[in-house]
C-alpha cells in the first residue's frame, strides 16, 4: 500500500521497528478584511492587504541504534509571508509563520537530538509508528535524557486540544502558553537538553536550552546565569477519572525563567528624552530575567474534548523569543466528527484573552516598538481573539480546515480594529 513506500520497517531481533520515516506538508492562505485604525506605527498590522499564504514540509526520521537509544532527525522547509510582514497582533493568526525576512523557501534542520530510556519498571506499553516515533513494545515506566535541536513544544505545555497550528488551532497564542516567551529562534527551535520521568500517570520535565542573542533572532547562545532558558513541568495524567474509560482529565504545570540580553521597559521610559521614541535596546545587559508559569487542563469527556490554560509572566524586561504577551487565559472545545459520522473530521473553537504588564503597558503607550507590536502609541485593551475552525478530512493523507478568527484590539490597541481573518489550510501527511 501506499504508506509503504514512505516507512522502513527495519526490524530488531524482537520485532520491534528500528526506523521510521514520515512527511508533512502544510499550506496555509490567509487573509483579513478591511479595518478600521485611528493611526498606524511601524508594526502595526496593515488595514488592508493582499491574500498571504504560508508553507512547511517536513521529513521526521526517527531511528532506534540501541535498545533504548532514539535519534530523531527532520529537515524542513519553509517560506512564504505572514499578513502585514508578521507584525501586529500579539496573538498573531498563523502558527506556521515565521519572522523571516526572506518569504522564498529555505531548508533547515529543524530538529536533531538523540534521545535514551532508562527504564524504571518491567510494565510495558505498545508504541504506535508515529512521526518522530517508532512501533516498539517498551517500558511504560522510565527516565530519559535528550540532547541535541528541538522545539520545546515538544515536550512541554503539549495540550493534546491546543498544540498544532498543523491539525488544531492557528492562532499563536492558542499553540500554547502565549506568555512562556519559550526560548527558540527564529523558526521556532533551541538547542539543549532535556531531561523526563514517566512513571505511571506522572510525568515530570526539566530542560535547560540556549536563547537567541538578539530578541527573536536567528542565532544562538548560551552564557550561564547570563543567557540560557529554563523550565520544570509537572503533568499528571488522568487526575480525574470516571467509569467510562473516554472520561477523564489530565493537568499540567510549569515554571520557567529566560535570562537573555534584554531591555527593561521602566529604565527604557526613564532615561528617555521627553519628546523622543524610547528604545528598549538602549538598555539591554546581560543576566535580565523574565520569570512565569503556566497551568493547562485537558477535560475528555467521550467525543468533546474541553482545554483551559492560565499562563503569567512578570513582563519586566522586554519579550525575546516568542511574542509579546505577559498574561493569558484561554480556553477551547474540539468534537470528534464520530458524531456526525464524519470519523476523522473535528470541529474547535476557542477564546483567549491576553494583556500586559504595566510596564509593558507603558512602554508602548510611550510610543516604543517591540518586536512583533507597536503603534507609536496605545489606547490600552486587553486583545480578544475568537478563532474557530472545521477539519474536513479528504482521505488518510490529506485534510483541508477553512478557518476564521475574531481579533479584537489588535496589539492591546482599542483605536485599531477589530480585525476579521479567513484561512485555509491543507495539510498532507504520510
Amino acid at each position: 500500500m501506499l504508506p509503504g513506500l514512505f516507512y522502513l520497517h527495519a526490524q530488531d531481533s524482537t520485532g520491534n521497528k528500528k526506523l521510521s520515516l514520515h512527511w508533512q506538508a502544510t499550506i496555509i492562505p490567509q487573509y483579513h478584511f478591511a479595518f478600521k485604525a485611528s493611526y498606524s506605527g511601524d508594526n502595526s498590522m496593515l488595514t488592508s492587504e493582499p491574500v498571504k499564504t504560508s508553507l512547511t514540509s517536513t521529513l521526521f526520521a526517527t531511528y532506534k541504534p540501541f535498545k533504548q537509544g532514539y535519534i530523531v532527525f527532520n529537515p524542513e522547509i519553509a517560506g512564504g509571508k505572514g499578513l502585514s510582514q508578521t507584525l501586529g497582533a500579539a496573538g498573531f493568526p498563523n502558527g506556521e509563520i515565521y519572522r523571516v525576512g526572506d518569504p522564498k523557501p529555505q531548508i533547515f534542520i529543524a530538529r536533531l537530538y538523540y534521545e535514551h530510556h532508562f527504564p524504571l519498571s518491567d510494565r510495558k506499553e505498545k508504541i504506535e509508528d508515529d512521526e518522530n516515533q517508532v512501533a516498539e513494545v517498551t517500558n511504560a515506566d522510565y527516565a530519559s535524557i535528550s540532547v541535541g535541536k528541538f522545539s520545546l513544544s515538544d515536550f512541554f505545555d503539549a495540550s493534546e486540544i491546543c498544540n498544532d497550528p498543523r491539525t488544531q488551532f492557528l492562532n499563536w497564542a492558542l499553540m500554547g502558553s502565549g506568555s512562556w516567551d519559550y526560548p527558540a529562534n527564529t523558526r521556532g527551535y533551541t538547542m539543549g537538553a532535556v531531561i523526563q520521568m514517566i512513571y505511571k500517570d506522572f510525568h515530570l520535565r526539566g530542560a535547560l536550552t540556549t536563547v537567541p542573542i538578539e530578541a527573536n533572532g536567528p542565532d544562538l547562545q548560551f552564557i550561564w546565569n547570563k543567557a540560557m532558558g529554563s523550565v520544570i513541568e509537572f503533568e499528571k495524567k488522568h487526575l480525574i477519572t470516571y467509569k467510562r474509560k473516554d472520561t477523564y482529565t489530565d493537568a499540567s504545570i510549569g515554571v520557567y525563567q529566560n535570562i537573555a540580553h534584554m531591555g527593561n521597559y521602566a529604565l527604557t521610559l526613564q532615561n528617555t528624552v521627553p519628546g523622543t521614541t524610547p528604545d528598549i535596546t538602549a538598555t539591554r545587559a546581560y543576566g535580565r530575567t523574565k520569570t512565569g508559569f503556566y497551568i493547562s487542563i485537558d477535560n475528555h469527556i467521550g467525543k468533546l474534548h474541553h482545554y483551559v490554560n492560565y499562563n503569567w509572566s512578570d513582563g519586566k524586561n522586554e519579550a525575546w523569543a516568542f511574542t509579546e504577551i505577559d498574561r493569558s487565559i484561554a480556553t477551547g472545545f474540539k468534537l470528534d466528527g464520530t458524531i456526525w459520522k464524519r470519523k476523522k473530521d473535528f470541529i474547535g473553537i476557542a477564546y483567549v484573552n491576553n494583556g500586559l504588564s504595566n510596564d509593558h503597558k507603558n512602554y508602548l503607550a510611550a510610543g516604543g516598538y517591540g518586536f512583533i507590536i507597536g503603534d507609536g502609541k496605545l489606547n490600552y485593551g486587553h486583545e480578544q481573539i475568537v478563532e474557530t475552525y472545521y477539519a474536513y478530512s479528504v482521505n488518510r493523507f490529506f485534510t483541508v480546515s477553512a478557518n476564521y478568527q475574531f481579533i479584537n484590539h489588535p496589539a492591546y490597541n482599542k483605536d485599531r480594529g477589530p480585525v476579521h481573518v479567513a484561512s485555509l489550510r491543507f495539510h498532507f501527511e504520510l
